[in-house]
Order: C-alpha cells, then structure tokens, then sequence
C-alpha cells in the first residue's frame, strides 16, 4: 500500500533541502499582494509542464523521503501560479480562491491535503449532491476529480497534480454553497449585505472542514439551513424531475376560460395543474363527465394557483393567467435556481429580529424573536425607479412627517411638471424654499434654465394627512433617499401588482410598526400614537428595538412541501443571475 492509501498525512518535518526555499518564500505566502492574486483551476497539462515538476518523476520515488519531498513541489507549483498572472490579477479581492488555497497549504507546511481515498469519495459525492443546491457539478470539475482518485501510481507530478485538484474543488464548492457562486456586487451598486470574509476566515473554515469527521456533512452544513431554503431544495427537485421527464403540456391559446365552460382547453388546464400540484390527480369529476367541464374543483385550483402567482385569484382564466401557466417546467426550475443562489446571499443576515420587505410578493413582516408579529401589504418601487435590495436599519420615526423632494423625482417629475403647468406646485401642496429654509417664489425661478444652472432651491410638501408621505415615516440609513413609509393613497393596496412608487416602500399599516418599534408600551399605546398624530405637529421619535431592515428580491418562494409560489419578475433580474450561475469557470 501507498502512502496515499494510508490515510494519514505525512508526520515529521520537510526535508532539508525544502527548508530554503521556504523560508525565502514565506514572507511572500503572507503578504497582501500575494492574497490578491487569482487562482484559476489547475488543467494537468499546465502542471505537468511545470518547471516545478518537470523531470521530478524520476527523482522523487515512493520512498519516505521521496514523499516528503512533495511540499517543496506544492510551493513551487503555488508560486509559478502565482507568478503567471497578469497585471489585472492583482486587482482581485483579497478573498479569492487562490489566497485561499495558499493559506491553507502555507499553514500545513504546504504537506498534502489529500491523502485519503475515502476523503476523495467523500467530496466527489458533495460536488455530485451540489446540483441539489442549484449548482453545476462540473463547476468543480467533478469527471476530472472521478478520473484522479479512481488512477493509481506514486509518481510525485500526478499525486501533486491530484492534491491541488481536490483542494480547488473544495475550496469553490465550500464557497459556493456558503456565500454563492455570483458576487451580488457585480449586479447591485447598492449591495449591503454581508461580504464575503477575507482569506485568513475562509482559510480557517476551510481547516475545520478538513478535519471534520463527516466531511461531506460538514459541506452540506455550509448551506443556508433554514425552512425556507431547504423548501426551495424541495421544489428545485420535482421541478427537475418534471422537467427531465417532458415537463407539462401548455393550455393551448384561444379565449377567456370562464367557469362552467366546457371543451378541450378545459382538460388541459386540469391536466395542468394537477401536474404541478395546484389539483390533487385524483380529484374527482362528476360522474359520466370527461373532464372538459369547468367544474367548482378546478376553479378551485385555479383560484390557489392565481394567488400563489400575484395574479387576481377570480377563477377565470385570461391571458396572463395562460401566460403563466404555460411557462415551462425547466423555465420554473431555472427561476428556483436562482432563488436559492440570493438566499445564499443573505443568509448570515437572517437574525431572529428583522423587518423584511419582499419587494416582488408586495408584503413585508416584523419578526421578533423568531416569530411574526406584524405583516402588511406594500407599495415598491415601479420598474423604472425599482426599490433597491438593501440591508438597513431603522434610525427613528417621524410623526406628521414634511415630504423634501428627492433628486430624481425633482428632476423627472417637478421641474417639468412646473414648466407645463403653472399650478403644477399649488396642486400637490408643495412650496420652494431656499438653503435657510425661507419661501422663495416659484415665479421667481427660472425653470427652464436649471438644466443649465442647477437647482439651488429646496421642494417641500408640508405634512398633514394628505401629504406624500401620510403620517408615518420609518427613516432608513441608506444614502439612497429610500425609506418606509404611510400613504394616502389607499386604494393601491388593493391592487394585486404594487409596483407603483419611486422607490420609496409604502406600508398599508404604519402605525402598527411603529408601536412594535418604538418598544415602549407604558408610554405609546395605540391612543397615544393617534393623539400624538392628530396634533399635526412634526415629531421625531427614537426606536426601542434595534432591528435590521432587509429589502429583498425573490421570485420564487416554496412552501414545506415544496409547492412554489412564482412571482413577476417585475425588474427583470432573474436573467442577469442565471447568467452568471451558468458561466463555467476558466479552463
């Protein structure tokens, strides 16, 4: 037997002719220039024809000393790849993979990670088990990783070769299921969430990793390990079953299906849903009827199928109706994909306490302590002016808020909502005033020339019931003017798609939050809120309650038994993420 097959790492200091090199070396192993490097995965061919490896299968033998000699090939392979990255390399985040496989090898006396078999097949089965999590096995080059462990032999390249091969496996993969494939960064200019740590971090999960009994066990538990995700698990499997097996037949095109109906159309929307689950399959039809009828139980699982999706659940069948049913099983499998990749996301975020707004279901939910004490209907942001993903927290309250026009709805809205209509300000309550806050006449700017001049003045909407903001605002910490807030605009809360505001989110039950955040019961109940808010008068209040405000953007959501429910992707984000989940890695 080898001393691959033993299973033990070599014991006993690097022989002395390794010593050298790596104490010139090891300086250089922890320097900040050397944790930006970017480590792309290793082909066999370039290590191979590495000077580090180069003629070293006749030297080196299977010989105790023969195998101590491997740290020595490991270094100088590390720092040949080091070495070979161009000028933009060193732009990259301390964080990459390649500072992380140096960390781990440079605290280990650079000895080899891999020298157990059944350690092998342990990670082979994790990289096989990643595609249950939405990602691509052969991301981590998992035919290769087969082709290594299953070949033989004690010559010093292969063995190095192989080393390096499972570690970059593992550390992408440990990645991956952790903080995601995609950098949320590269997609959002206002990412907030917590990054991913630096390489001394990720190298010392990386470490207790290796040494955990179960190391297939301890990969699964770098997951998110909430319900919610592993419902998204659920679904992504009988998606792709689904999908794998022809997925469902289309309702075919033609007009309104209205209950009590009757034809062809009809047996193909019950066959529809009962393909995914909004009708049990042996949900029966009235005797001596073929199932063309549109009987009570199928406008029943229409009705679940059209609210699960945002759509006005009336049991009638219309155009987006069809539209939706008759996107495809892999099409709905791709979308869950991407779901769980901003789970991952977010996950180290999801504290007990937090005030989540789910920007495409149009809700959002306070939870303290684990439990849910207060939902609403929301109002977000229309596509043009989408309400930001964010990670924030409520600063204070404002009673009987006044409204100061943010820049971008000054620009797009007033200034050329003055220059067509004189009364444009008088209407909507609002009023110029300069730097020191005095009123300055609206005939006295010059509206038509601010594109060239710029604005010095201030537009404000004094507060009141009727106000832009109601009576309630929740400020946030951003620098983005985006903030929660009343309205009185009531009716919009009952519209099923609330994409509607310039970015700002609208809560249809303002006052119950605010009870729940100011966290002071002996003083605010819900009379003295009201009283306090009759006054008129513009107060600020400090929070009780620290709690994180997450603004998210899901379009798909799972129940436990995996039955999803799919969301419009109102902002069109979906695509940008798939396409980077998909991109295969450097050669």
């Amino acid at each position: 037997m080898s001393w691959i097959d033993s299973g033990k790492v070599l014991e006993g200091g690097i022989v002395p002719d390794v010593a050298p090199l790596l104490n010139r070396w090891r300086g250089l192993v922890v320097a900040a220039p050397l944790l930006l490097m970017v480590f792309s995965p290793l082909s066999a061919r370039a290590i191979d024809e590495s000077p580090a490896l180069a003629g070293k299968s006749a030297l080196f033998s299977a010989s105790p000393r023969g195998a101590a000699a491997l740290p020595l090939l490991i270094e100088q392979l590390l720092h040949e790849q080091e070495e070979a990255g161009d000028g933009s390399d060193r732009l990259a985040v301390a964080s990459s993979d390649a500072a992380v496989v140096r960390l781990l090898y440079y605290e280990r006396g650079y000895r080899p990670l891999w020298t157990s078999r059944a350690r092998m097949a342990e990670l082979i089965a994790a990289v096989g088990a990643s595609s249950e999590h939405g990602l691509a096995p052969a991301d981590f080059a998992i035919d290769a990783l087969r082709q290594a462990a299953a070949a033989g032999g004690d010559d010093p390249a292969f063995i190095v070769r192989r080393d390096l091969l499972f570690t970059d496996a593992l550390v992408r993969l440990a990645r991956q299921l952790h903080y995601g494939k995609v950098n949320p960064n590269s997609l959002y200019s206002t990412w907030s969430f917590s990054p991913v740590p630096g390489a001394p971090e990720r190298a010392q999960m990386l470490g207790a990793l290796l040494e955990a009994a179960s190391l297939q066990n301890a990969l699964t538990a770098l997951a998110p390990q909430d319900e919610a995700y592993r419902a998204l698990q659920k679904a992504l499997s009988r998606l792709s079953a689904l999908a794998a097996g022809g997925g469902w037949a289309s309702v075919p095109a033609g007009p309104t299906i209205r209950p009590g109906e009757r034809g062809p159309r009809v047996r193909a929307l019950r066959a529809r849903l009962q393909a995914e689950g909004w009708m049990a399959a042996a949900v029966p039809v009235v005797a001596g009827a073929d199932g063309t009828r549109y009987d009570k139980a199928l406008v029943a699982g229409v009705e679940r199928f059209q609210s699960a999706h945002g759509l006005s659940a009336d049991g009638v069948v219309g155009s987006a109706t069809l539209a939706t049913l008759n996107v495809s099983a892999a099409e709905r499998a791709a979308q869950v994909r991407v779901n769980l990749e901003r789970q991952r996301w977010v996950a180290r975020d999801m504290v007990a306490d937090r005030l989540l707004v789910d920007i495409t279901g149009f809700n959002a939910e306070l939870r303290l302590d684990g439990a849910t004490v207060w939902s609403s209907k929301v109002v977000v942001g229309r596509p043009a002016r989408a309400t930001p993903v964010l990670l924030d927290e409520v600063q204070h309250l404002v009673l009987n808020p006044k409204w100061v026009v943010p820049p971008t709805i000054l620009k797009q809205d007033v200034i050329p909502g003055v220059i067509g209509n004189a009364g444009y300000l008088q209407k909507h309550r609002l009023r110029v005033v300069d730097r020191s806050g005095q009123a300055v006449a609206a005939a006295q700017v010059d509206w038509n020339g601010v594109a060239r001049t710029g604005f010095p003045y201030r537009v404000v909407q004094e507060s009141g019931a009727g106000g832009a903001l109601g009576q309630v605002k929740f400020s946030l910490s951003n620098g983005y003017a985006i903030y929660l807030h009343d309205t009185p605009s009531r009716a919009q809360f009952g519209k099923p798609l609330r994409a509607l505001s310039s970015g700002c989110v609208r809560l249809e039950k303002p006052r119950d939050l605010a009870l729940l955040l100011l966290g002071d019961p002996d003083r605010w109940s819900k009379d003295t809120l009201d009283a306090a808010i009759a006054t008129g008068r513009t107060q600020t209040l400090s929070v009780g309650r620290y709690v994180p405000v997450m603004l998210l953007y899901r379009t798909a959501v799972a129940d436990p038994t995996g039955l999803v429910s799919f969301r419009a992707d109102i902002y069109n984000q979906d695509g940008p993420v798939l396409a980077l989940l998909d991109r295969q890695p450097r050669p």
